[in-house]
């Protein structure tokens, strides 16, 4: 197909889709030479998710166009962001990634024999590759290390050098892989730009960059593998699929921040070129839609209902998913994925591990740590009094889910209904459910107090631009999985709670270790040294 093309046809295929590109001129005046050379690279981390199809649709796009693709698996990239894989699973995240991406390639028709296959440590721990790292640290200033990787590397307070030298790497990966342009998400721009300041500095030719949009996740937040709500494993049961895009924000009318709406648009269209709604002929029947626009209007005027989107999306989604499910079915990749990602719950290294910042899944045994606390962002919808107290109760909190949740709570009291009404707040979700004269509590408002005459309390406040149902996690444990239910037996809740504070800068910790959602820090406004419970 590529031979049939037109430079210009090449030129609009490889950048249909796009939110940005950054050389265009360059890409045109390749396109009129010979065939293009572009790479996409992935840091072998959490286990990749449904929001992956979206640079695979994309690689599909490149192939149709001639293009040369290299696929390069960053393994030491994984290290070097704040360890998010521990350099003795580094080996195992790298084949269960290649076989995972591999089977989501030919899930889609894309030809492997196509495709170059590399992984980071393959060639980046070169003679070649280490002195050019440590001629670009010399030119590249901190602040700019920092700034490059801001959106990419995870933010902590004290940052380690090791993230500073992430953007780096990723810049002479251009140089060392011989491409003409990388491809990646937006939220790697900043890392982008770097490479094309810095690399003809070392005398090294500056390349084009690709851009994907950012996919909003299930909660209208990013997708974000350490984000359990947010998305949908590659490998998930569909029961799971539907009970996750049951969950889905989708509301009627709703196109921004609707990621079921943006994976019709990015992935099934690119794929298939049109899309199915199935529903009921009282609501019109079944529909095929052959431009995306079409699907999104219909949408936003209410004639498609968000339960037929989703229901479609769930048809179209499992006919995606079931290829890779039953290639993960073999033995070998079941025991691969295993050994990749070890159940926390269910071995004694991981409880260690959890000891020094891994987390825990939930089991009678495990290690007593924040991460089986499931504390949430919620936005509260309706604030009404108890009928059998003289307090307030809040009536609806959205957290997520497809139902409201229903929170009770005596600190209240010291909260006007006006600063509760629309608030953004923290709620721990995993308590078991209690009456409260009367009232079904069905989680904990999470407050700041401070004890005197008066008894002063504040609500937590998550990041600005925070959704409803993002999860919160204590820096160091994002990894590990909330229990289902705190037994109240254990009293881990209890427990655990003596060592959250509120520090003299506002912040929210665990045992000076801060409280986080992938957008920043938790806080609360004045209530300096209080408890939190």
């Amino acid at each position: 197909m590529a031979e049939q093309l037109s430079p210009d046809e090449k030129f609009n295929l490889i950048t249909r889709n796009l939110q940005e590109v950054l050389g265009e001129e360059k890409l045109k005046q390749v396109l009129q030479e010979r065939e293009l050379k572009v790479y996409w690279g992935t840091a072998t981390t959490g286990k990749p998710h449904v929001a992956y199809f979206v640079p695979m649709s994309k690689i599909a796009d490149f192939l149709k166009a001639g293009c040369e693709v290299t696929i390069l698996f960053a393994d030491l990239h994984a290290y070097l962001d704040n360890m998010k894989a521990p350099w003795e699973l580094l080996e195992l995240r790298v084949q269960y990634y290649e076989q995972v991406i591999k089977a989501m390639l030919e899930s889609i028709g894309v030809p492997l024999d196509k495709l170059k296959f590399i992984k980071g440590t393959d060639f980046q721990l070169s003679r070649e590759y280490t002195l050019d790292v440590y001629r670009l640290s010399s030119m590249v200033t901190e602040h700019d290390a920092k700034k490059a990787g801001a959106e990419v590397v995870k933010q902590v307070e004290h940052p380690l050098l090791s993230g500073l030298l992430y953007p780096g790497l990723q810049a002479l990966d251009e140089e060392y892989l011989k491409v003409d342009a990388q491809f990646g998400g937006v939220d790697q721009r900043k890392i982008f730009t770097l490479a094309e300041k810095y690399l003809p500095s070392l005398g090294y030719a500056k390349r084009s960059h690709l851009m994907n949009p950012m996919v909003p996740g299930l909660t209208g937040a990013k997708m974000s593998s350490s984000e359990e709500e947010s998305k949908i494993d590659l490998l998930d049961k569909r029961e799971d699929v539907k009970k996750k895009l049951k969950k889905a924000f989708c509301e009627p009318g709703n196109i921004e921040n609707n990621g079921v709406l943006s994976f019709v648009k990015y992935v099934l269209f690119p794929l298939h070129g049109e899309f199915g709604i199935k529903r009921d002929p009282k609501w019109g029947g079944d529909k095929v839609y052959t431009e995306f626009e079409e699907v999104e209007k219909d949408f936003a005027q209410e004639m498609i209902h968000p339960g037929d989107l989703k229901a479609s999306v769930e048809v179209a989604l499992n006919q995606l998913l079931d290829p890779i499910r039953k290639k993960f079915e073999l033995p070998e990749l079941r025991k691969l994925t295993n050994s990749a990602y070890p159940d926390p719950s269910k071995t004694k290294a991981a409880g260690k591990g959890a000891k020094a910042g891994g987390g825990g899944g939930g089991g009678e045994d495990d290690e007593l740590v924040p991460s089986r606390l499931d504390i949430r962002v919620g936005k509260v919808i309706s604030v009404e009094k108890h009928p059998d107290a003289d307090s307030l109760y809040l009536e609806k909190i959205d957290v997520g889910e497809a139902e409201p949740r229903t929170v009770v709570s005596g600190l209240v009291a010291y909260v006007s209904q006006e600063d509760l009404q629309d608030r953004m707040v923290l709620l721990l979700c995993n308590l078991k459910p209690q009456k409260m004269r009367g009232i079904e509590s069905q989680a904990m408002l999470l407050c700041a107090s401070v004890d005197g005459e008066p008894r002063r309390v504040e609500p937590l406040d998550p990041p600005e631009g925070s959704s409803p149902g993002e999860q919160v996690f204590v820096e160091g444990y994002e990894t590990g999985k909330p229990d289902d239910k705190l037994n109240p037996k254990k009293k881990v809740w209890e427990k655990l709670q003596v060592d959250l504070k509120v520090s003299e800068e506002c912040v929210a910790q665990w045992k000076d270790k801060h409280l986080m959602t992938k957008l920043g820090q938790i806080t609360c406004k004045t209530l300096k040294g209080g408890n939190i419970s």
